[in-house]
């Protein structure tokens, strides 16, 4: 076959392009998500059980904005981290 290749890239294109335009409609149709997260859920079964936390967090940050900002940054510190790790063992491997 000489468009191997292409053909399975477009037909896997075409799954995801269905799977999230079917899951679109779901959420039209109902009103609701069809995939919960499993944070919610047990966020849910948590509150639901009577539990009371044992300590309080020292610092919450002032909105959800500096949140996701603080969670982004800590992401990029991890990317960076683990990208200098795999170029050193990578050049190292190339001078030896």
């Amino acid at each position: 076959m000489k468009y191997g290749l292409e053909i399975a890239v477009a037909a896997l294109i075409i799954v995801f392009a269905a799977v999230f335009l079917i899951e679109d409609a779901a959420i039209r149709a109902t009103g609701e998500e069809a995939w919960g997260g499993a944070d919610g859920a047990a966020a849910d079964l948590i509150e639901a059980s009577g539990y009371e936390p044992w300590i309080g967090p020292f610092w919450e940050p002032p909105s959800g904005e500096i949140e996701s900002l603080l969670f982004a940054l800590q992401a990029a510190i991890g990317a960076i981290v683990i990208g200098y790790i795999f170029g050193y063992w990578q050049g190292s491997r190339k001078t030896a």
